[in-house]
């Protein structure tokens, strides 16, 4: 079985493509997509981006106005997740 690949378009920028690994983060890619398909993700930004390092957005809209999805555990060694080997890249 191969992997969930999505397409996220971004305004003033194209179009970013990633790769879900639900085997290393079931928590995780299960939440996104339900939150994906749901149009959650519609009209957010990127609400802090690092140059050469990372972005992070899905909470603030434009207005930067807080759109709340509820928490989850992340599945990282630090929560007894061993599962997670994958580089964040």
């Amino acid at each position: 079985m191969s992997n969930p690949i999505v397409k996220i378009t971004v305004e003033d920028y194209g179009t970013m493509t990633a790769e879900l690994y639900p085997e290393k983060a079931p928590i995780t890619v299960e939440n996104f997509l339900k939150l994906a398909k749901s149009g959650f993700y519609e009209g957010l930004i990127f609400h802090r981006v690092i140059n050469g390092f990372m972005i992070q957005g899905g909470g603030f809209d434009k207005d930067f106005m807080n759109k709340e999805s509820g928490a989850i555990k992340g599945e990282f060694r630090a929560n007894g997740w061993a599962k997670n080997d994958i580089p964040h890249d």
